[in-house]
C-alpha cells in the first residue's frame, strides 16, 4: 500500500471507525501526512473519545505543524480531564517546541496536576523555554516527595533564583509554606534576606516544630560569620536534646575545633544517631579530655560501629602515641564501616609518617587485608606508599591473590618510585609475569612499574630485547592508559640503553 493509500484509509477510519480505529488513524496520519492534514487532526481533537483526542495530540506532535490552530488545541487537551490526554498533548507541545504565551500557562497550570507525570513534563518543557512558569507552584514543588520532581524544581528554582518573582516565593516559602518546601527554601535564600530575616531563623533554630526545617536554619546560619549567630547556634547545640539536630549542629562546627563543642560532644557520644559527629568533633578539639573520652570509646566492646569508626578516623588524625595500635585491632572488626574508618585513621597518620616501630605493624596488618574492600584501595596504598616493609608481603601478594584489584594494587605498591628494600633490584620478573594479565588495570601496573625499574636501577635487564617485544606488543592494547604505560617503559629503556 502506497503512503498516498495509507493516508486516504487513515481519512476514512477517522470519519467511519470505531473508537480505537479513530485513534490509531490519527497517529498515523500525524506519521505521515503533511501539513493540509493539521485541520483534520484538530477536528479529531474535539471527538468526544479520549482515546481519539489522546490520538490526535500524539498526531499534531508528529505531524510537526507548530501553527496557531496546533497552539490552542494543544493548550486545551492540556486542561482534559483525561490524565493521558494532557500527558500526551504536553510531549506534543515540547516536541514542537511551542513557546506561546498561553503554552507557558498551559505548563504553569500542569505543575499542580495530581498526574506526577504531567508534573514531570511541565518542569522539562520548562526548564527547555527557560522560564520559571507559575512561581508559586513551582517553588512548592521543592517540596514534593517524589524526586523526579523536586530535583527538577529545584533547578528551575536554581535558575532563576534571582528573578524578583522567585527570590520573594523563596522568601515567603521560607517563612511560611509547607515544611519539605521551606527546607528547600531556607537553604537557598539570598544573603541580604538572611540579614534581614536574621531574629526569625534565631528563633526558628528552637520553636519549629520541624526537625528539618530547624536543622536547615542550622545548616543556613552556619555560613553567616557573624558572631551572635555562631554563640546563638553554639547555644542551641548545649541545649540540644534532639539527637537529629544535634548531630547537624556537631557536624556543621565539628571540623573548627572550638572548645565550646567538648561538653555537648561528650553528652552525644552513646548515641546512636548523633555519636559519630561527635566523635569526630572531639578529634578536631583535641586536648586530654577529648583524647581520654575517643580512647575510651576505641577500647569499650559496646561502642556502635558508627560511632566506633568515626573515632578511630579522629584518634588517627590525632596522631596520638598509641593511636597505631589501638587502630590495627579495629582492621578485623566485624562491620565494615568500623575497618574503613581504623583505615582511614592510619592513612592520617601516614601523611605525617609512622614512628619506626610502628611501620612493620602497620605494613604487614594493611597487606593482609588488601582485599577486604575494594572501595578503599586507594586509601591502604596511601597508608602503604613508602613502607619498605611492606614490600616482602606484597611480592607474595601479587602471584598468590585471585583479585585482579589486589594484584594491581600489589603492583602499583611494589613500583620502585612508592619504596625500595634490598629485594627491588631483583622484582623486574615480577613485573614482566603480568604484562599479559587479563586485566586491563594490572597490565597498565606491571609496564608502570617496569619504566620506574629501570629508571631507579639505571641498568638494563638481561634478556632486554625480549622484554622490548613483548612492550612493544602492548601497542595494540584497547586500553589507552596501558598504551601509554608500554610506551613509557619503552621510552626509559632506550634512554638507559643510550646512556
Amino acid at each position: 500500500m502506497t503512503t498516498e493509500h495509507q493516508i486516504a484509509f487513515f481519512l476514512r477510519e477517522l470519519e467511519t471507525g470505531d473508537t480505537w480505529r479513530r485513534a490509531a488513524a490519527a497517529k498515523g496520519l500525524g506519521k505521515l501526512g503533511g501539513t493540509e492534514h493539521a485541520a483534520v487532526l484538530l477536528r479529531a481533537a474535539a471527538d468526544p473519545a479520549p482515546e481519539v483526542r489522546q490520538g490526535a495530540a500524539v498526531g499534531l506532535g508528529r505531524l510537526g505543524v507548530s501553527s496557531a490552530g496546533a497552539a490552542q488545541t494543544l493548550c486545551a487537551l492540556m486542561d482534559d480531564v483525561d490524565p493521558w490526554v494532557r500527558r500526551r498533548a504536553s510531549l506534543a507541545s515540547i516536541r514542537l517546541g511551542l513557546r506561546d504565551r498561553e503554552v507557558v500557562d498551559a505548563y504553569g497550570r500542569l505543575l499542580s496536576d495530581p498526574d506526577h507525570h504531567l508534573r514531570i513534563n511541565a518542569l522539562e518543557a520548562l526548564l527547555e523555554l527557560g522560564v520559571p512558569g507559575d512561581v508559586p507552584t513551582l517553588v512548592r514543588l521543592m517540596g514534593d516527595p517524589a524526586h523526579g520532581i523536586w530535583g527538577r524544581a529545584r533547578s528551575l528554582v536554581f535558575m532563576f533564583e534571582k528573578d524578583p518573582a522567585v527570590e520573594a516565593e523563596l522568601v515567603r516559602t521560607a517563612q511560611w509554606g509547607a515544611d519539605a518546601a521551606r527546607v528547600c527554601a531556607v537553604l537557598m535564600l539570598p544573603d541580604q534576606h538572611v540579614d534581614r530575616l536574621l531574629p526569625w531563623l534565631l528563633s526558628e533554630l528552637t520553636d519549629s516544630p520541624s526537625i528539618e526545617v530547624r536543622c536547615a536554619v542550622a545548616f543556613r546560619l552556619a555560613r553567616v560569620d557573624r558572631p551572635e549567630v555562631r554563640d546563638g547556634l553554639f547555644a542551641v547545640l548545649e541545649a540540644e536534646r534532639d539527637p537529629t539536630m544535634a548531630r547537624q549542629l556537631l557536624f556543621l562546627f565539628g571540623r573548627s575545633g572550638d572548645e565550646r563543642l567538648l561538653n555537648p560532644a561528650s553528652r552525644w557520644l552513646s548515641d546512636q544517631r548523633a555519636g559519630p559527629s561527635a566523635a569526630s568533633a572531639l578529634g578536631c578539639v583535641g586536648g586530654k579530655a577529648a583524647t581520654r573520652l575517643l580512647r575510651a570509646l576505641l577500647t569499650d566492646p559496646t561502642t556502635a560501629a558508627p560511632t566506633l569508626a568515626a573515632a578511630a578516623t579522629a584518634y588517627g588524625d590525632m596522631g596520638r602515641w598509641d593511636a597505631v595500635w589501638l587502630l590495627l585491632p579495629l582492621l578485623d572488626h566485624a562491620a565494615p564501616e568500623v575497618y574503613a574508618g581504623a583505615l582511614r585513621g592510619l592513612d592520617a597518620m601516614a601523611r605525617t609518617g609512622f614512628r619506626p616501630w610502628e611501620r612493620a605493624a602497620v605494613a604487614r596488618a594493611v597487606v593482609a587485608r588488601l582485599h577486604v574492600d575494594a572501595t578503599l584501595f586507594g586509601v591502604a596504598e596511601r597508608v602503604l606508599t613508602g613502607l619498605a616493609e611492606a614490600l616482602p608481603g606484597l611480592r607474595e601478594l601479587v602471584d598468590r591473590t585471585t583479585s585482579p584489584l589486589v594484584r594491581s594494587a600489589a603492583l602499583s605498591l611494589l613500583d620502585p618510585h612508592n619504596a625500595t628494600d634490598a629485594g627491588t633490584p631483583h622484582d623486574l620478573p615480577l613485573f614482566e609475569r603480568h604484562l599479559d594479565d587479563g586485566d586491563n588495570w594490572v597490565r597498565r601496573a606491571a609496564a608502570e612499574g617496569i619504566a620506574h625499574w629501570v629508571e631507579e636501577t639505571g641498568t638494563l635487564p638481561a634478556g632486554q630485547e625480549r622484554l622490548r617485544e613483548r612492550l612493544a606488543a602492548l601497542d595494540s592494547d584497547p586500553w589507552d592508559s596501558v598504551r601509554e604505560a608500554a610506551a613509557e617503559a619503552l621510552r626509559a629503556l632506550n634512554e638507559v640503553r643510550n646512556d
